[in-house]
């Protein structure tokens, strides 16, 4: 196949502009198609990433979502074409009998899944375009995926929880990223959270990050790390610092959850200067990996006692705010005791050497903050035959000015 002219390919695309913003969610991969089609190709498929990332799974979703045999739907992760095309965010072509090319879809450095493009033929100018194609897909999911159950089903293979349903509606995109920082978190048991939730955002000059651990494994656990997380976002968003922070938490946690309490870490890092902030409230301390090596004791500080320990009638206990400066290309890893604390069926905890290995190892294999991340929650997955008794949460962090 040859590339569409210039022009053409031009009105195309305003057409699918155009055409993008009068179908509804369920009329997306039609849409996709048929623009496909239009380009000389042989069709198009949009596959989504599944919660826990290992099925990209066909939009409009199977139903059921499981085949009668047990079978899950979709396409793994790991293994298959589809799959290499999302871990390394490349194209992927293919021959034989299914010529075509496999294209990451992705919002921002957020991943999503995949486009499946069929074509006789593709030349570099012709996979240029298709790439483009991939762009404006990846964004009119990320448009739509926040009102819309079908988008939402194509996530799932499994029934979500209550307290999971409530955590993950709370809860930022898995991977945000700038010129100057990335970060990307990971969650497990993705279908049955607990308590575990994390927070990352970006201005022009400050990445925000937050990891809680609330107590107990039930709804009063997440709805315990929503209040948290409305408590930091609503400070945050008021112009509050990380000690306004952790004071709203800790009093909206003894006025509404009395009882409750959790541990947490709150950060800043100056996308400028590099100097990172960060309060430590009966937390595992951070960690700073640099130049594929842990640097000791870089973010070991004392840490304060968890929120919500206090009555409302009592003075909050103010936070301590810690300071430290990072060198270029640093990575900031924190985590939640239920990583460290995993245990085989044999009794052997998954610990932090095994934790710092794989992420070391991760990052002198080139692989991106996302790729490390899931691997790292595949192995300790395995670790405990997949079966965990704690939430298992990482925020992987990366200043690159």
């Amino acid at each position: 196949m040859s590339d569409v002219e210039d022009a053409d390919f031009g009105r195309l695309m305003r057409t699918l502009l155009r055409d993008s913003h009068r179908v509804g969610p369920d009329g997306l991969p039609a849409l996709i198609d048929a623009a496909a089609r239009s380009m000389d190709l042989l069709g198009a498929e949009i596959f989504l990433a599944d919660v826990q990332q290992t099925r990209l799974i066909p939009l409009p979703p199977p139903a059921p979502t499981r085949a009668p045999d047990g079978r899950e739907p979709g396409l793994p992760v790991e293994g298959t074409l589809a799959g290499w095309a999302y871990r390394t965010g490349s194209p992927r072509l293919t021959t034989g009998s299914e010529p075509g090319v496999w294209l990451p879809l992705a919002h921002g450095v957020e991943r999503l899944g995949v486009l499946r493009l069929a074509a006789r033929a593709l030349d570099p100018a012709a996979l240029e375009q298709c790439e483009a194609l991939a762009s404006l897909t990846g964004q009119f999911l990320a448009s739509v995926s926040g009102f819309s159950d079908t988008i939402l089903r194509g996530t799932r293979i499994r029934p979500m929880s209550l307290q999971g349903e409530l955590a993950w509606a709370f809860m930022p995109p898995r991977t945000i990223g700038s010129r100057e920082a990335t970060s990307s978190a990971a969650l497990e048991p993705a279908y049955r959270i607990g308590g575990d939730a994390f927070d990352h955002t970006l201005t022009a000059d400050t990445l925000h990050l937050t990891v809680i651990d609330a107590m107990g494994h039930d709804l009063a656990s997440g709805l315990c790390a929503a209040v948290a997380l409305a408590g930091c976002r609503s400070t945050r968003r008021d112009g509050g610092n990380l000690a306004d922070i952790t004071a709203a938490v800790d009093e909206a946690l003894g006025t509404w959850l009395p009882g409750r309490l959790l541990t947490a870490v709150f950060a800043d890092l100056d996308l400028v200067s590099g100097v990172l902030t960060w309060v430590n409230r009966g937390h595992p301390a951070p960690l700073v990996i640099r130049h594929q090596h842990v640097v000791p004791d870089a973010l070991q500080r004392p840490a304060q006692l968890p929120l919500g320990i206090g009555r409302r009638d009592t003075p909050h206990t103010p936070s301590v705010i810690h300071r430290a400066q990072l060198e270029r290309g640093d990575r900031i890893l924190i985590h939640t005791d239920g990583v460290t604390d995993a245990r085989s069926p044999a009794g052997e905890l998954f610990g932090e050497e095994r934790l710092i290995d794989t992420v070391v190892r991760a990052t002198a294999a080139g692989e991106a903050a996302p790729e490390a991340l899931r691997r790292l929650i595949r192995d300790i997955l395995d670790h405990q035959h997949g079966r965990l008794t704690d939430d298992a949460t990482i925020l992987l962090a990366e200043w690159h000015p």
